[in-house]
């Protein structure tokens, strides 16, 4: 099998999810699908075959040599958004393939438009504005330049989108921050419809927004932690609950982390485990043995605190997890043997473990659990 660990993607709950978000945004609303990340951990490729199976037919990702990956997996009719990084070499690449790209600053824009005209083909450009993020974008001082120059080489682009990122859409404490990026980018937008510039799309709302705040969903939204079954934070679950208690636990989970056990072995009393002195046992105790560590994406903050799922019973993690291995205490488990699955991520019988337990016990975001698995795991889909 060559490999310590797998991860398990579901279709089903995958087509579920999209399903659920198409009922929010609505049918004229394009879904953009964020894959940045490895898909925020659920492998790109993976991803990319799911998403178009279910009727999506756009991808957005972080930087050119992600755009790269997605370029090779994606269908010739789906359409493909660099958010981020991309050098300005990169830009001529990106025009000739029919890659879009954001642009939020003057050299980025004049060096597409350059570019574009000797190739002697249309830049496919979002231009993104600063409506309070201040991360990246056109601030609306710079409005009467931007536009002036837009105009001069109507030409040379394709004006595919307006859009903006909005700050905090995850939490009530940032509403009226929110409120007033809203408010901004309909100042942006107002201002490039009087100067009869029109962006094929409009497009502000992430997960987050889509969830929380119906008036940012306009010609496309970019939906990434939800579509893989995961709410941005509590708030918006508690959110949408609030607002139709059906749809309580509608996003379904879409990934799974499973093992084996490698060795099965007794420690005697007053015996350390593994490096360290951290675990103790106070009596003869049975451990096993499991092929994953930090190097694997199980956080050593996970030491003696995490848990894993074997033979349909919660078994705790014991002494400091390795760079390639945990070690959990199996002494309830008399028939426990090397071999047996090991659920690290997902259900088994009726117990389940979720991304959410590991959060809380290494104190990371859901985001930095999921990204952080390691690319070279085995992913497969399942139904």
């Amino acid at each position: 099998m060559f490999h310590t660990s797998h991860i398990e993607i579901s279709k089903s709950a995958y087509k579920n999810n999209i399903k659920y978000l198409r009922k929010i945004i609505g049918k004229e609303t394009r879904l953009s699908s964020v894959i940045k990340g490895n898909a925020y951990g659920h492998g790109i490729d993976h991803i990319i075959s799911l998403a178009e199976e279910a009727g999506i037919d756009h991808f957005s990702v972080f930087s050119a040599n992600e755009a790269l990956d997605a370029l090779k997996l994606k269908s010739e009719l789906s359409g493909l958004m660099i958010m981020g990084l991309l050098d300005y070499e990169e830009i001529a690449w990106a025009i000739q393939n029919r890659v879009e790209f954001f642009v939020f600053d003057p050299g980025r824009l004049e060096k597409a438009i350059n570019i574009a005209k000797s190739i002697n083909k249309k830049a496919r450009i979002h231009i993104e504005v600063e409506t309070g993020f201040n991360r990246t974008g056109f601030e609306y001082r710079y409005m009467p330049k931007l536009i002036n120059f837009l105009k001069k080489n109507r030409e040379h682009y394709t004006f595919e989108g307006l859009c903006t990122h909005f700050a905090g859409a995850e939490s009530i404490s940032n509403f009226v921050r929110v409120k007033n990026q809203i408010k901004m980018f309909h100042k942006f937008n107002r201002y490039f419809k009087r100067h009869n510039l029109f962006p094929l799309r409009r497009h502000t709302a992430s997960s987050a927004a889509t969830l929380t705040y119906s008036q940012t969903i306009m010609e496309m939204v970019r939906v990434g932690i939800a579509q893989y079954g995961f709410w941005p934070s509590p708030e918006t679950h508690m959110y949408r609950f609030r607002k139709n208690p059906s749809e309580s636990n509608f996003l379904r989970r879409i990934i799974s982390w499973k093992s084996r056990v490698m060795v099965v072995k007794e420690v005697e009393p007053g015996e350390f485990i593994g490096y360290g002195t951290s675990y103790l046992a106070n009596k003869k105790i049975k451990i096993a043995v499991i092929p994953v560590g930090y190097a694997n994406g199980f956080s050593r903050a996970f030491s003696n605190t995490g848990r894993v799922l074997i033979r349909g019973r919660r078994v705790p993690v014991i002494g400091t997890v390795t760079m390639n291995t945990m070690t959990v205490n199996v002494s309830d488990l008399p028939n426990v043997e090397k071999g047996d699955e090991v659920v690290i991520i997902g259900k088994q019988r009726r117990l389940s473990i979720s991304v959410s337990s590991f959060c809380e016990m290494s104190e990371q975001l859901n985001y930095q659990v999921l990204a952080r698995l390691p690319a070279n795991i085995p992913r497969y889909i399942v139904k």
